[in-house]
């Protein structure tokens, strides 16, 4: 995860104070939890770059720019939400540009560690319309962490805030760690050798008979194995069609390795 970097963008600024609730304005709330959230990431080894430090007014478009430009893995915005009618309307909510991907599995992280501290999970919303989701070109969410205009989202802000950024930025480290993972693969191991000649003869016969057949060495052992699949019900027929050969096959779930 080192060497990984997420640019954070405090919504709104300057001249546009985003939602506002008596003297309360969502661009402040924005910058103090994008900051804090920034410097736990950092402590983390994480590299983080900010749309803005200050009360500055940036376009959404000033800000996927931004974000362009300093070449991040990952753009993370902060808003909160604000209903017509006030007080009507709580809770968390993470917008991302579509479902699917990095973008999707960070939303999911974030939104779960909130809700783990005290938060109503309201779950993601894809907004293709946005434009710092939809210009920027890495996977970005947008957080709505809580409603401005409503009272007891209020005092959850204030009183848990440490909490709040600490949630998040686990969410955002967990949802790096997924998306960095290798991906598994279900394989079929044909045979398992301590001697390298037996597992040579199966590897080529195997092969001879049309197999995707290849040998994994380890733990002073040489494992013959056909196919690796990302698909379960692929993988099922293949250990079915080696079975029928006569074959004495077992499953296994891990990165492929050969």
């Amino acid at each position: 995860m080192s060497g990984t970097r997420v640019i954070i963008d405090a919504g709104h600024g300057g001249e546009d104070p985003g939602a506002v609730f008596g003297e309360r304005r969502e661009k402040d709330d924005n910058l103090r939890l994008a900051l804090a959230v920034g410097e736990i990431l950092s402590n983390e080894g994480i590299d983080v770059a900010y749309t803005r430090v200050t009360d500055i007014y940036q376009t959404p478009a000033e800000k996927a720019q931004i974000a362009n430009r300093t070449e991040g893995e990952y753009f993370l915005s902060f808003h909160r939400n604000a209903m017509p009618e006030p007080g009507t309307a709580s809770e968390v909510l993470s917008l991302v540009y579509a479902e699917g991907g990095a973008g999707e599995l960070l939303a999911k992280q974030i939104n779960q560690n909130l809700e783990k501290i005290g938060f109503q999970n309201l779950g993601i919303t894809e907004r293709p319309g946005i434009a710092v989701l939809r210009q920027t070109k890495m996977p970005a969410v947008l957080i709505e962490t809580g409603f401005l205009d409503n009272e007891k989202d209020n005092q959850f802000f204030d009183s848990h805030f440490r909490e709040i950024a600490e949630a998040i930025a686990a969410g955002v480290v967990a949802g790096i760690r997924e998306e960095e993972k290798p991906p598994e693969y279900y394989q079929i191991q044909v045979g398992a050798f301590r001697d390298r000649a037996k597992a040579d003869r199966l590897l080529a016969q195997l092969r001879a008979q049309g197999f995707p057949a290849y040998m994994i060495a380890g733990n002073d052992l040489y494992r013959v194995r056909a196919g690796a699949f990302l698909n379960l019900d692929h993988a099922a027929r293949m250990e079915n069609l080696l079975r029928t050969y006569g074959y004495d096959t077992r499953m296994y779930r891990e990165a492929a390795r050969y």
